[in-house]
């Protein structure tokens, strides 16, 4: 999730990939929860951005002050010129100024002017250069430059050849779009009118999306056949006869009652020609060049490693999403050993709480013994509740301050249940007023469990979500690119390192609680070596399965969802765990160098104090600190 424009792009589009008809379950519902928190950030907030203060012309600024200045002016500039160039990342920002575009993003002419622009804006970063920057200036400079560069080196390999797959479905993105379920707002006539002009560019889009894979085709970039056999009912869900019993008919039923009846029947008859004579015939063009074309070129193999170029292209992948610090290979080692290391601790955990049985019998009866399930909806929200008094006890011993909003749980809405995760966290206002809301999924009880509680508490509010992000959401001076971005490494890193604390803090006192955060973060990292397995050491889509089913203990049909994942997103999926490790770690050193001085309550502030950036910068920042606190 970094901060270039087409990377904060993929991220928005991402962001609404798991609403699709077919999505895979779980794991995409959390990403699309967490992807998602941006978008709601730049719809509330919007500072001002600095500018160099005035000063007369003979009593020039210090160097520091007017390479920040002029820094921060490029920044709200390039940020500007950003959302001119990418509409729809505009739209998912919360930004309406270009709600009725949709410019062929896929084409060789909008990549060679993606790149141009990069090239130019980069050029005019780096001609001020860092000289006397310090704090945040640094750290934007820093990470400005980096994403930029990770942008630039990205365009050797060929993604645009891969326009679609069953999470990353382009007819998805318009279906949501266009269905009033997502970021294009539909309330007044104007938001009517803007979509019915943004959806003149969807026949163009889908064409180029036709030839991009008609390239592929040829240079033997194409994707496996399992993952684009599961687009195929994707597109079917979507195509309809008719106009009213299409998705895109939603804004129509849904029409603001305040419209006249003037605007209403002619929004209604402008959509009925719109749905009929322009998107479905575009959706049936796609589909019927996948069926009888693309399907009968895709590949039986699985892995990144088997397109050309391949290896390279997933060592870039997994450089962007995590850090240029770790190769494949390495993360594939630090995987296999954490991996030993929580079967250790889950052997010892049930040794101690004289839970008998294999780790496999236990975990069956955790998912599925009566005493783990609530009752009702209100004993959900009451456990939750319960679980914020402990840790608010609790979290003084680790940290020393806390964000501006407080914190309230509630219920998710009937209507986002069925697409929501067990728990999520929406961010509240930068000046406290409006709170953070830690949203419950209350539906399925019978899949909400007692000992998932604490841990999920921990991740998505406090010390977790609604620390780090309502710390980034008070940071009203930063530039637009870092306020209204973010790095998935860090952000759900911090997350799962959150969880961590659980056991430091006294929370995880009963053992199935302690057990049920074990077993979630050796799902979580048997991801490290099944995506590496698949796509840079040659495992097949069976053997990436077999690993993670004989080694997190989860059902054959959801490591196999797991790993058609890996195939779709390679490398995404290592974000995570490779964060929450790298906090770790960085931690150890602190204390190993500080001794006597270390305070975990100042570690944690120094990490949270900034917002997000990757992680090798929050490397370079944490050595810099721990060297202040030596001398």
């Amino acid at each position: 999730m970094s901060s270039s424009p087409l990377r904060l792009l993929a991220l928005a589009i991402a962001s609404i990939m798991t609403l699709s008809v077919a999505a895979p379950a779980e794991a995409a519902k959390k990403k699309t929860q967490r992807q998602s928190a941006p978008q709601s950030r730049a719809a509330k907030a919007r500072s001002t951005p600095r500018a160099a203060p005035r000063r007369p012309a003979a009593v020039p600024l210090p160097i520091k002050q007017d390479n920040a200045a002029k820094l921060n002016r490029i920044y709200d500039e390039y940020w500007d010129a950003s959302m001119r160039l990418n509409p729809l990342q505009a739209t998912f920002q919360g930004d309406p100024r270009y709600n009725d575009q949709l410019p062929n993003f896929l084409s060789a002419a909008s990549r060679q002017q993606s790149h141009d622009f990069m090239v130019e804006w980069l050029g005019k970063v780096e001609a001020v250069g860092a000289t006397g920057l310090q704090g945040q200036d640094l750290l934007s400079y820093e990470i400005f430059v980096r994403d930029a560069h990770v942008s630039l080196a990205g365009e050797q390999y060929p993604t645009w050849m891969l326009p679609i797959n069953q999470y990353y479905n382009l007819s998805s993105i318009i279906a949501v779009l266009g269905s009033g379920a997502g970021a294009q707002p539909f309330r007044t006539v104007k938001d009517y009118e803007n979509w019915s002009r943004r959806s003149l560019g969807i026949p163009p889009l889908f064409e180029q999306a036709i030839a991009n894979m008609r390239e592929g085709k040829a240079a033997g970039v194409v994707q496996p056949r399992a993952l684009m056999e599961k687009v195929l009912p994707q597109l079917d869900a979507v195509i309809k006869p008719s106009a009213e019993e299409s998705l895109f008919w939603g804004p129509i039923r849904n029409m603001p009652a305040d419209f006249s009846a003037e605007d209403k029947a002619r929004i209604s008859a402008e959509y009925k020609r719109m749905i009929e004579n322009r998107i479905m015939p575009a959706y049936r063009s796609l589909r019927g060049f996948i069926a009888t074309e693309y399907m009968a070129a895709a590949r039986s193999t699985d892995g990144m490693a088997a397109l050309p170029n391949g290896r390279a292209w997933y060592a870039h992948n997994v450089a962007s999403s995590t850090s240029p610090a770790r190769s494949p290979a390495e993360i594939h080692a630090l995987g296999e050993q954490e991996v030993k290391d929580l079967q250790a601790r889950i052997d010892a955990v049930m040794k101690q709480a004289r839970i008998r049985g294999s780790q496999q019998k236990a975990f069956n009866a955790m998912r599925n013994d009566r005493q783990f399930a609530f009752r009702d909806a209100n004993a959900l929200l009451a456990s939750y509740a319960d679980a914020g008094r402990r840790v608010n006890a609790a979290v003084p011993a680790l940290f020393n301050e806390q964000p501006k909003a407080r914190l309230e749980i509630k219920a998710v809405e009937a209507e986002r249940a069925a697409t929501s995760s067990a728990a999520s966290y929406q961010p509240g206002s930068a000046d406290g007023q409006q709170p953070g809301v830690l949203y419950v999924n209350t539906s399925d009880l019978p899949s909400r469990k007692r000992w998932a509680v604490t841990m999920q508490y921990l991740h998505e509010a406090i010390p977790g979500h609604h620390y780090q992000l309502g710390a980034q959401q008070e940071l009203t001076a930063l530039p637009r690119f870092r306020r209204l971005g973010g790095d998935v490494a860090y952000v759900e890193g911090w997350g799962l390192y959150a969880e961590s604390l659980g056991q430091e803090l006294g929370l995880y006192s009963d053992p199935y609680d302690q057990l049920g955060y074990l077993q979630t973060t050796l799902l979580r990292t048997v991801r490290l070596v099944a995506d590496t397995g698949l796509n840079a050491a040659g495992w097949s889509r069976q053997q990436a399965t077999d690993y993670m089913v004989k080694n997190a203990d989860i059902p054959a049909a959801d490591a196999a969802s797991e790993v058609e994942r890996f195939m779709a997103l390679p490398g995404q999926a290592l974000a995570y765990r490779v964060g929450e490790i790298k906090i770790r770690l960085l931690r150890e050193k602190a204390k190993a160098e500080l001794g006597d001085r270390f305070d975990p309550r100042e570690f944690h502030h120094e990490i949270l104090k900034d917002g997000s950036m990757p992680l090798d910068i929050l490397e370079a920042k944490i050595d810099r600190w721990i060297a202040s606190k030596k001398a």
